[in-house]
């Protein structure tokens, strides 16, 4: 009797520990989130919507008096189609609690890879177009998140207020990135209600921009860049052969403009990512499911003029003025 006694404690004893490991693990489990990350190309509108998501995330979990570690499992693709497919199915393999996709070519290799994990994606231009979702003010999928959509009828606006003459006005972009071809269709639609001359080159390289730009210099009296992955990776290159031509160049995102544009009136890509952050949160935390989430856009415009940049073609940046 009392070896069945002494067997009968020592096997409630393990199932006590046993059930307290579980809790616990379960605990830590809750404490804790992971969210994986695929980013088309490095430059600096991407980078600072990254940036801005994990600011966002990380303001809304204090704000509420969270504890929850977050680990983020980054991956950039460098703009290469076949990283895209390998690293969205890495990411998806770790099962991530919530998925974040950057700029639409990654937005879209996630969305391939699965139908049931939680997904946010910012930098897209329209998510509808791009297969996203069924409508922006009910997604109907696991994707929602922010949309880079810029006021480009105000950027035209803007960048001829700082032409003269005659000559049209150039707008560069990649024909093979879905959002920039909105873009373009925009600047179009706008162009001939304001009977404005547009003269529309492409580039499908870093390679091919600085002699597309060449063959746009003297014909064109100012350039309009929308928000373009390529055109983004190739600013440096741009604004240095701008500014050694005296071309005004007006950029779709502030960032471009930052790094070798004239000026833009437009988005910032930190607040839109925070703004994609705090829609984490109410995935992440609140249980919300994207497939009910409206997609946002930014709520917020800012006029910003490169001084350097505006000095060196001969402009005064007090003649830059909202459009």
């Amino acid at each position: 009797m009392k070896k069945l006694l002494a067997s009968s404690l020592a096997l409630l004893g393990l199932g006590l520990v046993l059930a307290g490991c579980s809790t616990k693990t379960s605990s830590a489990k809750s404490d804790s989130l992971n969210v994986g990350i695929l980013q088309v190309v490095q430059h600096g509108s991407l980078d600072e919507a990254r940036q801005g998501f994990k600011a966002g995330l990380k303001a809304e979990l204090k704000a509420h008096g969270k504890s929850t570690k977050v680990t983020y499992h980054y991956l950039n693709a460098q703009g290469d189609q076949a990283n895209l497919n390998t690293m969205s199915q890495q990411l998806v393999q770790q099962k991530n609690d919530l998925l974040l996709g950057i700029a639409t070519p990654a937005a879209q290799a996630l969305a391939k890879k699965t139908t049931t994990t939680p997904t946010l994606v910012t930098a897209v231009t329209d998510l509808k177009a791009a297969g996203l979702v069924k409508a922006n003010a009910k997604p109907q999928t696991n994707v929602s998140g922010t949309s880079d959509l810029t006021p480009v009828g105000l950027q035209l606006k803007l960048l001829k207020s700082l032409t003269t003459g005659n000559k049209p006005l150039g707008i560069m972009y990649n024909s093979s990135e879905e959002n920039s071809v909105l873009q373009v269709k925009l600047a179009k639609a706008y162009a001939k209600k304001h009977h404005l001359n547009l003269k529309v080159v492409s580039a499908t390289s870093t390679n091919d921009v600085a002699s597309v730009l060449a063959g746009l210099t003297g014909k064109v009296s100012g350039l309009y860049l929308p928000t373009d992955n390529l055109m983004a990776s190739a600013m440096k290159t741009i604004g240095a052969k701008a500014k050694a031509a005296k071309l005004p160049v007006v950029t779709g995102s502030i960032e471009m403009a930052e790094d070798g544009g004239t000026a833009t009136y437009g988005i910032n890509y930190y607040d839109l990512g925070k703004q994609t952050g705090k829609m984490a949160y109410n995935v992440l935390e609140n249980k919300q499911k994207p497939q009910t989430m409206a997609v946002q856009t930014s709520k917020k415009l800012h006029l910003y003029i490169n001084q350097a940049n505006t000095k060196a073609i001969g402009l005064k940046p007090s003649q830059i003025t909202k459009p």
